[in-house]
């Protein structure tokens, strides 16, 4: 008698799990730094009165990639996620700390490796500068205000970091407001408007 056969009962084949494969892009690797959304996050967690949720977005963010000492020390970023230790908020403060902790030991044992690094085209950054200027007259800040920063990199990585329709149409509809209507140049100065939210209105 086969012991292998159940009782009165026919047992068909074994049905296999198929394996299920997870796309893996170039972006979601973690030695991959793109320059632009680095750049992206140091100016968020440095412009004044951010929400806990903006903050806690942009340092879990940053967890996700290990930045070359290069780029650490051409952006300033690891200053920035030092600087927010010190942060009021502990659950801030904590997840700074944990990212501050991972880059510095990753470089230790890691200084010879290269990260790879992804920029804007020299072509790209001209427009991106133009569209600064743009901005900074319409809200009576410098050029090189951090805030005229942060609103020209929300743009563009809203418009799926290009130099597209969307993005030339939202720059020229968000100047024209900030000229036109002094109430909402008030409100992004004295940061009552956030960034996120006012590139949200004016996306075209």
């Amino acid at each position: 008698m086969d012991h292998s056969v159940g009782k009165g009962k026919d047992q068909g084949p074994v049905q296999h799990r198929a394996k299920v494969y997870r796309q893996v892009t170039l972006e979601s690797l973690k030695r991959v730094v793109v320059i632009e959304d680095i750049k992206r996050y140091k100016t968020i967690l440095e412009l004044p009165s951010q929400t806990k949720e903006n903050l806690m977005e942009a340092l879990n963010e940053l967890k996700k990639k290990i930045p070359s000492q290069e780029v650490l020390l051409s952006t300033k970023i690891g200053h920035t996620v030092n600087k927010m230790r010190k942060n009021s908020d502990p659950e801030v403060a904590t997840l700074a700390q944990s990212i501050y902790t991972m880059w510095k030991t990753f470089m230790k044992e890691n200084r010879n490796k290269q990260s790879i690094e992804v920029r804007c085209d020299p072509k790209t950054e001209s427009l991106r500068s133009n569209a600064r200027k743009l901005l900074s007259e319409a809200l009576e800040l410098k050029n090189d205000d951090l805030l005229i920063e942060n609103i020209e990199r929300e743009i563009f990585h809203q418009c799926s970091r290009l130099i597209n329709i969307p993005y030339r149409r939202t720059v020229r509809t968000l100047v024209f407001t900030l000229k036109q209507k002094s109430e909402v140049r008030e409100q992004v100065k004295t940061y009552r408007l956030p960034v996120k939210q006012l590139i949200e209105n004016h996306k075209k």
